[in-house]
């Protein structure tokens, strides 16, 4: 599991309470993207507790750089079978693992998406424009990639790991929803879906992406399904 972080000081350690809780992570890579507000500080804590443990790993960047940096810094350490990707701010809860690994552990999945939109499972009602502009990009994203997915803006996101091992990712903020959308869509991976719910935040509460992110999605969905960049070897399936 990766867990990217920036300035979630009042969540993190809660997070890593329920991930801890729900019993499914093998291993969890934190990566602090230089927060400023004390997350420093608690992941700190974090880090002596888990002294000896090579399953758990806290990293952290001098510098802040993005979300999609942090990804790539933790899928360069990760080396548990299957990677999932969770947020550090509790809009996503950690007791849907279970569900979210389990069409890669049958044998079915070699990427699977969480869904705010499918599932009928509970979610926070707040900003009707970001639905609106979140639909219309898993749209245009699914018309160059051939998929039908519902939420292609989702954190939730969960890889075999040699599907990542074949991808070089290269966008440093929310840009690499669209282009890991767009290269594992290139590759051919059996992609699933899963319902799951969804807790969101307001701006004063500490929602980060902005109008800017949206537009920068736009040209990454346009940008990496024209040169999507991945390795073109047939993945074998998963434990052979």
């Amino acid at each position: 599991m990766v867990i990217p972080v920036y300035n979630e000081a009042a969540t993190i350690a809660e997070l890593l309470r329920r991930v801890e809780g729900s019993g499914v992570a093998s291993q969890i890579v934190v990566v602090d993207d230089a927060s400023t507000d004390g997350t420093a500080s608690v992941l700190a804590e974090v880090a002596a507790a888990w002294v000896g443990r090579a399953d758990r790993v806290v990293l952290r960047h001098e510098r802040n750089r993005g979300k999609g940096a942090a990804l790539r810094t933790g899928f360069a350490a990760a080396t548990a079978p299957i990677v999932l990707v969770q947020d550090a701010d509790l809009e996503y809860d950690p007791a849907e693992h279970a569900r979210l690994i389990a069409p890669i552990i049958d044998g079915r999945a070699d990427v699977v998406y969480g869904s705010r939109f499918a599932g009928g499972e509970m979610h926070r009602v707040l900003y009707f424009w970001h639905s609106v502009a979140n639909h219309g990009l898993t749209l245009l994203s699914n018309m160059l990639t051939n998929l039908n997915l519902t939420d292609m803006e989702v954190c939730f996101k969960v890889f075999r790991r040699e599907v990542l091992e074949r991808i070089e990712l290269r966008e440093e903020r929310f840009g690499f929803e669209p282009e890991i959308t767009a290269k594992v869509a290139a590759l051919g991976c059996r992609v699933y879906e899963v319902g799951v719910s969804y807790s969101g935040r307001t701006y004063e509460e500490g929602k980060k992406i902005t109008w800017r992110d949206g537009v920068r999605t736009l040209w990454c969905i346009v940008r990496y399904n024209v040169t999507p960049g991945v390795k073109r070897a047939k993945l074998p399936r998963f434990g052979g």
